[in-house]
C-alpha cells in the first residue's frame, strides 16, 4: 500500500505545474526544512512552485537558500496542494481555510489524520525531512547542496542534534548521504541548535525564572509582557523547551507561552522512557509524538494553565 502511494505523488508531481507547499504555524526546523527541500527541488526542476507559511520564515532560519521565497498567503492559480510536517490540517492556518483538501499531504506524526488524496505517513522517521531525504530521488528530483542544508536542517532540529530516544542509524545516514553534497553540518548544526539572539536570551531568562516543579512535572511561563521586554520578535518560546527538558528528576517537561490573540501554545515532552505525552495534546486539539507533542489553546493563561497541568497528571498518572 504505502509502494503504490509513493509512485502515485510521483506521478502527481510529475503532471504538476503550478504548485503550493504548505506547512504548520509557528514553523520549527522540520517544518522549514521540508518546506524548502521540497520545494527547492520542485523548482530545480522547472515547476511554478509557492513555498507558505502563514507565520512566514523565523530569522533564525533566514540562512538557509530560498528561504527569502517564502510566502505568507498562496497567490493565483494553482493545480497542486501539498502539505508537509502538518498532523492536521487546521495548522497550516487561516489563509487555508477555504483552500480545499491537499492533494498530498507528508509528514511523521503519529497523530497524522491523513487529510489529504494521497498521505505519506512515515511514524517511524525522525523527521519530515528525513521522509523527503528517503523519497526525492525515487521522484525524480534531485538532492542539491541547497535542498540538502535544508533537508539537514529539519533532521538534526527535530533530533535536538542526535539526541532524541527516536534517533535511529538510518537517520545518521541520512545525515551522511546529505552531508556528501558538500553541505557544512557543523555549522547548520551552531545555527540551529546552538547559536541564539540577545533577544532570545533575555526571553529564555524570563521563562528560567519562572520554574516550577510538582507531581513529577517541571514548567516554565513565557508571557506577551515577557517577550515585549526582552524584545524577541517571535510568538514561540526560542527553544526554551529544550532547556527545560534537560532538568533532572522529573518525569514530563512543559511549557506555556502566551499568545497576543488571547491563545496558548503549550509544549510537551516527555523525560522519561515509556511516557507517551502525545494522547495529552491530542486531547486538546494539538498533536506530536510519544516524546514531544504540543497544542494551541484558546483562552486565558491564567485558566488554561491549572487545566492543562491537572489534565497532564490525570491522563499520566503522575
Amino acid at each position: 500500500m504505502q509502494n503504490e502511494v509513493i509512485t502515485e505523488i510521483k506521478n502527481r508531481l510529475a503532471s504538476a505545474r503550478r504548485i503550493v507547499i504548505a506547512s504548520h504555524v509557528r514553523p520549527d526546523g522540520d517544518a522549514i526544512g521540508a518546506l524548502l527541500g521540497l520545494g527547492l527541488a520542485l523548482k530545480d526542476a522547472g515547476k511554478d512552485v509557492q513555498m507558505v507559511l502563514a507565520d512566514g520564515c523565523p530569522a533564525s532560519f533566514r540562512h538557509l537558500a530560498g528561504s527569502e521565497l517564502i510566502q505568507t498567503a498562496p497567490q493565483g492559480e494553482h493545480d497542486t496542494f501539498i502539505t508537509v510536517d502538518c498532523a492536521d490540517f487546521k495548522r497550516t492556518g487561516k489563509v487555508f481555510e477555504n483552500f480545499g483538501q491537499p492533494d498530498i499531504n507528508i509528514d511523521h506524526h503519529v497523530t497524522n489524520e491523513k487529510f489529504g488524496k494521497l498521505n505519506l505517513i512515515e511514524a517511524e522517521e525522525v523527521a519530515t525531512s528525513a521522509i523527503l531525504t528517503n523519497h526525492l530521488p525515487t521522484w525524480g528530483l534531485q538532492i542539491t547542496q541547497p535542498v540538502a542544508a535544508a533537508l539537514l536542517t529539519g533532521i538534526i532540529t527535530d533530533t535536538l542534534g542526535f539526541r532524541t530516544a527516536n534517533t535511529t542509524p538510518e537517520a545518521l545516514r541520512q545525515a551522511a548521504t546529505l552531508m556528501e553534497t558538500g553541505v557544512d553540518m557543523p555549522e547548520i548544526y551552531m545555527r540551529a541548535l546552538v547559536r541564539r539572539s540577545f533577544p532570545s536570551a533575555r526571553y529564555w531568562g524570563a521563562g528560567l525564572s519562572s520554574l516550577e516543579s510538582k507531581h513529577g512535572i517541571v514548567w516554565g511561563t513565557l508571557t506577551v509582557a515577557d517577550r515585549k521586554k526582552a524584545g524577541y520578535g517571535g510568538n514561540d518560546d526560542a527553544d526554551l523547551i529544550n532547556i527545560i527538558s534537560a532538568i533532572d528528576g522529573n518525569k514530563v517537561g512543559m511549557i506555556f507561552v502566551e499568545q497576543t490573540d488571547h491563545h496558548v501554545k503549550i509544549s510537551w515532552r516527555a523525560l522519561e522512557p515509556g511516557i507517551d505525552v502525545s494522547p495529552i495534546a491530542k486531547h486538546f486539539g494539538g498533536g506530536g509524538h510519544a516524546a514531544a507533542a504540543g497544542a494551541d489553546i484558546p483562552g486565558a493563561l491564567s485558566e488554561i494553565q491549572p487545566l492543562v497541568l491537572k489534565t497532564t497528571r490525570e491522563m499520566l498518572q503522575l
